[in-house]
């Protein structure tokens, strides 16, 4: 059986990956039901929104004592916002933490592949909670399926 079949009969949701020049991959989705390019990242552990973007995409954001790290850069200061809606496709959760801080480092590595800047990551903690499967050789990933 399909990979496909199988898990669409499990409940899951088919979301389309676009492969970037850098090699990330990209997911388009509405933030608030504004529409966001984000970059789906398993070696992040927190689902983040670059912090310059919070009031587009109307985040209500608080101060975080927890410092960010990853993709070259240490000790970035870092706030937090809970219950935000994000949709995906027909894809829909009301309840999604964030953590907001500076991306530019990661919007700087994209415009060296010439690629346009992202709003964001979505990392490990979302892809856990949705049980998210991801299908490299089809550039596609699976969420459990929120509607059902």
């Amino acid at each position: 059986m399909e990979l496909r079949t199988l898990l669409e009969k499990k409940g899951f949701y088919r979301i389309p990956l676009k492969k970037l020049n850098s090699t990330h991959y990209l997911v388009r989705a509405k933030i608030h039901g504004k529409d966001a390019r984000l970059i789906l990242d398993t070696g992040a552990s927190t689902t983040c929104i670059d912090i310059k973007r919070a009031l587009h995409f109307d985040i209500i954001h608080e101060k975080s004592n927890v410092m960010a790290a990853g993709a070259g850069s240490i000790g970035m200061e870092t706030e937090f916002s809970h219950k935000n809606d994000l949709q995906i496709g027909s894809w829909v959760d009301r309840n999604i933490a964030l953590v907001l801080f500076d991306l530019s480092h990661i919007n700087i590595a994209l415009s060296e592949a010439e690629e346009d800047p992202v709003d964001g990551i979505l990392g490990a903690d979302f892809l856990k909670k949705h049980r998210a499967v991801i299908d490299y050789g089809r550039n596609c990933f699976y969420l459990k399926d929120k509607t059902h």
